[in-house]
C-alpha cells in the first residue's frame, strides 16, 4: 500500500526557514530568511490537510490553488508545481517574500486553527518558485499569434506589470509608462532589499522585455506625454499609477527640517543599494546613521522604515504608533523582527508636536482605547496630561498614502474619481465610465497589498482581451 504523502501535520511540526541572527542582518540590506533546501520544502508541505474547503485558497486575493501545488511538491514534482502556481499568480516568487500570509492565506489554514500550526506556505511558494527560476523553467511571453491591438499602460507596478504579462501573452502590443527610470512601482523603491531583493524584481522586468513588453520609462504623464496622446496611440489604456501622495502630520513644528517622508526615505536608500548617487543620503538628509530616529506610524511601510534606519546605523530608533500592538495594521512577523533587530515600540503614543527646526524632538501623548470606530477597531482617545518629549534628530512620516489628484494633473476632468480621490472603475474588469480607459490596482482600491494590485491587473487583461475578442467578433461579421 502506497505510503500516504500528506497529512503529516500530527507527526511533523510547523518549520519556518531558518533567520539569520538579529546582529548579523541588521547591517545589511539581505533577505533575513534562508531558503528551504528540497528535503524541508517537501517535508513542509506534506503537513498539507488537503482539508475539503481549503480556506487558505479562498482567503487568498488571487484564489491560489495552495493545496494542489502543496501536495505536488510533497510528492517532488516541482515543475507542475511552479505551473500550478503560475496559473493563478504573475509573480509567485514576489508573493511568498512579501505577502502577509499571517493575514491571508496561512492565517486561515485549518490546522492552524485546530492548534498544530499552518502551513509554512509562503516559504513553499518562494521555493518552487526560486526553484523554477533556478532550472530555467519561467520563460518570457511567446505568443503563437500577434495581435494587432495594443494598450497602455501607466504605471510600472504590480497591477500594471501583471496585465502587461497576461496580455502580451495573448498577443497583443503592450507598452507601460512609467514616471521612474526602473520599472516595478514600490516593488523596486519602496520595499527594502531585507524583504524583497532587488534582482528578484529586475529579473522579472527583464523577462517582460525580452518578452516584447515595451517600456517608456523617465516618463511622467502629464508632463513629458499627456494622456489624450496615450489614448490616441493604443486601444485601450490602463491607468495603474498606486498612491504615492503621502499623508500628512499636523502640529506645531510639523513642516521643521528632519521630518521627512517614508516613500522619499525609502526610495532614497533603494536607490544606493543599486549604486545610484543619491545626494539625500550624502547630504545626511535621508541618512539616519548616527542620529535617533522617531518613525509615526504602525502600518507595513513604517515597518520598512525603522528597520532601515537600524541599518543605515542610527543610535536608535523608536516607532510611535497611537493604537496598541493587537490594533496595529502591519504584519505582526514584521513587528517581531524589528523587534529583534533593535526597533523599541511605543504603543498607545501620538505626536502632538514638534521641536526645533532643524527637529530635535517629538512631543508625544499617551493614548488610550475606547470604542469601535468605522473600521471596527478601538478608536485611541488622548489621555490629558500625559505629554514628554521624545528625542528625535530625524522623523519619517509612515501615516499612509492617498491618491494624486489624476483628473488635474493629467487635464481629464471627465475621469471621475471617488470623495477620496480614487478612480471610479467597475469591479472586477477596472472599467472606467471613459471609452476603452481601465484602472487597477492602489489608484482604485486606495492603498492595498501587492496581491491585490496583482488580482486587478490579471482581471483587467482578461476584460480586456474579451473586448477585443467581441469587438474582432462583430466586425467579421
Amino acid at each position: 500500500m502506497a505510503k500516504q504523502p500528506m497529512l503529516k501535520f500530527v507527526d511533523i511540526e510547523r518549520d519556518m526557514p531558518k533567520k539569520r541572527a538579529a546582529d548579523d542582518r541588521n547591517k545589511d540590506y539581505n533577505e533575513i530568511y534562508a531558503a528551504f533546501a528540497e528535503a524541508k520544502a517537501e517535508e513542509q508541505a506534506s503537513r498539507c490537510s488537503q482539508c475539503g474547503v481549503p480556506y487558505c485558497q479562498s482567503h487568498c486575493p488571487l484564489h491560489n490553488n495552495i493545496p494542489d501545488w502543496l501536495n505536488l511538491t510533497a510528492t517532488g514534482r516541482l515543475k507542475e508545481a511552479y505551473e500550478v502556481s503560475q496559473a493563478t499568480n504573475t509573480f509567485p516568487e514576489i508573493c511568498g517574500r512579501i505577502c502577509p500570509q499571517d493575514r491571508l492565506c496561512e492565517g486561515n489554514c485549518v490546522i492552524e486553527q485546530s492548534g498544530h500550526g499552518t502551513v509554512t506556505i509562503g516559504s513553499v511558494e518562494k521555493y518552487i518558485t526560486d526553484t523554477a527560476w533556478e532550472n530555467g523553467w519561467v520563460q518570457p511571453a511567446s505568443p503563437s499569434v500577434e495581435r494587432a491591438e495594443s494598450v497602455g499602460i501607466i504605471g510600472a507596478g504590480p497591477g500594471g506589470l501583471a496585465a502587461a504579462d497576461m496580455l502580451r501573452r495573448a498577443g497583443v502590443q503592450v507598452t507601460v509608462y512609467d514616471r521612474y527610470d526602473r520599472s516595478g512601482g514600490l516593488l523596486t523603491y519602496g520595499i527594502p532589499g531585507f524583504k524583497l531583493e532587488k534582482d528578484v524584481v529586475m529579473r522579472r522586468n527583464e523577462q517582460l522585455e525580452k518578452g516584447g513588453v515595451t517600456f517608456k520609462l523617465n516618463c511622467e504623464v502629464g508632463k513629458d506625454i499627456t494622456f489624450e496622446d496615450i489614448r490616441k496611440a493604443h486601444d485601450a489604456v490602463i491607468i495603474a499609477t498606486g498612491v504615492y501622495k503621502s499623508r500628512d502630520l499636523q502640529g506645531p513644528g510639523a513642516g521643521s527640517a528632519g521630518i521627512v517622508k517614508a516613500l522619499d526615505y525609502l526610495t532614497a536608500s533603494n536607490r544606493l543599494s543599486f549604486g545610484d548617487t543619491v545626494p539625500e543620503i550624502e547630504s545626511g538628509e535621508l541618512n539616519a546613521k548616527g542620529k535617533k530616529v522617531v518613525v509615526i506610524g504602525g502600518g507595513d511601510t513604517a515597518m520598512d522604515c525603522v528597520r532601515t534606519a537600524i541599518r543605515q546605523g542610527a543610535d536608535s530608533v523608536k516607532c510611535l504608533y497611537r493604537r496598541d500592538r493587537d490594533n496595529m495594521p502591519g504584519s505582526q512577523r514584521e513587528t517581531q523582527n524589528a523587534e529583534e533587530e533593535g526597533v523599541i515600540f511605543e504603543w498607545l503614543a501620538a505626536p502632538k508636536g514638534f521641536q526645533g527646526d532643524p527637529v530635535n524632538g517629538v512631543v508625544v501623548q499617551r493614548m488610550r482605547l475606547g470604542q469601535p470606530d468605522a473600521s471596527g477597531r478601538r478608536s485611541p482617545e488622548v489621555i490629558e496630561g500625559s505629554d514628554y518629549v521624545e528625542e528625535a534628530d530625524l522623523v519619517i512620516k509612515a501615516l499612509g498614502f492617498e491618491p494624486e489628484d489624476l483628473p488635474t494633473l493629467w487635464g481629464q476632468k471627465d475621469l471621475e474619481v471617488t470623495r477620496w480621490g480614487t478612480v471610479k472603475a467597475e469591479f472586477t474588469t477596472g472599467k472606467t465610465d471613459l471609452d476603452g480607459v481601465y484602472a487597477v490596482g492602489d489608484i482604485v482600491r486606495g492603498a492595498s497589498l501587492v496581491v491585490w494590485a496583482i488580482r486587478d491587473g490579471r482581471d483587467c487583461a482578461e476584460a480586456i482581451l474579451k473586448n477585443f475578442d467581441a469587438k474582432t467578433a462583430i466586425a467579421a461579421e
